[in-house]
């Protein structure tokens, strides 16, 4: 957070009448603010115009159980940085048809399960190298991803990917960032080529839902002390159920509805949220 950013925050909280306790640093442009304040969520419409264009992220909860128990979070845009079928797409020379079904799709104007069925079958055909190919040159991490999930790990948080992309993708990303568990839709292949189809049932934005619960329940915990990112509609039902959502980058859709939103720092900001100093961190 720079100067003006701090400066302003706290003559907002003031003349909001939100007593600041104990201000606490945490790390290079981290800043706790601890408050004294019964109507937190009041505040929230106050913070958001005394931040406008100082590209400052923040996230308003209460103390109490923020250091969370289980992660959840998208792959596609939120802990890599592409759309990896629409990647693929691109080796099968549909990149542009199949990118902009998608746009609508994580904008939430258009059903997941059937766009991802119609993207699908522009696949048929594509050769399987294919696949580590677009994996090898096109899927990198976002920024803070490892630090994110190693950190939660060594806190004795559980962290599970789950994607409506495709699993050929989500156990390799899973294993260079360090997810226990991961979770996303199958490609269907006759041993040389991609089919056109896709498995069933298709992991949506409920099936992120039930794996949100059912994790949080294995873990004995309610979905209060989960922590859900996602940037598309389809990770709207999940984030909304965490104690924490995060719209990572997010489409409008998300931002509007998520309790916080990451537009300018990178993954690390997950950490700082929960209370996490930069010490705490595990790279």
């Amino acid at each position: 957070m720079s100067t003006s950013a701090a400066t302003s925050v706290l003559n907002a909280l003031a003349s909001a009448g939100a007593r600041v306790k104990e201000p606490r640093t945490l790390g290079p442009g981290a800043v706790d603010y601890l408050l004294e304040r019964e109507d937190v969520a009041s505040l929230r419409s106050v913070l958001d115009r005394a931040l406008a264009g100082l590209m400052t992220d923040y996230a308003l909860q209460p103390f109490a159980g923020r250091k969370k128990r289980l992660l959840v979070a998208d792959m596609d845009s939120t802990i890599i940085g592409c759309e990896c079928l629409d990647e693929l797409a691109d080796f099968a020379g549909v990149k542009d048809k199949v990118s902009a079904i998608t746009e609508r799709a994580m904008q939430g104007e258009i059903d997941f399960e059937g766009a991802l069925r119609e993207r699908v079958a522009m696949l048929a055909g594509l050769d399987l190298a294919a696949l580590q190919r677009c994996y090898d040159e096109r899927v990198r991490l976002n920024p803070g991803a490892r630090t994110l999930v190693q950190t939660m790990i060594a806190h004795d948080a559980r962290c599970i990917l789950v994607s409506g992309g495709f699993r050929f993708f989500t156990t390799r990303v899973a294993e260079a960032v360090g997810f226990q568990h991961d979770r996303a839709n199958s490609l269907i292949e006759d041993g040389d080529r991609l089919t056109g189809e896709v498995g069933e049932p298709i992991l949506g934005r409920e099936a992120k839902l039930l794996a949100l619960q059912a994790e949080a329940g294995d873990l004995g915990v309610g979905t209060d002390m989960a922590l859900a990112v996602g940037d598309g509609a389809n990770d709207l039902m999940m984030i909304d159920a965490a104690g924490l959502g995060v719209a990572y980058r997010a489409k409008p859709v998300v931002a509007a509805q998520a309790d916080a939103r990451v537009d300018y720092a990178d993954l690390t900001a997950l950490l700082y949220f929960q209370g996490y100093a930069i010490g705490d961190f595990v790279t």
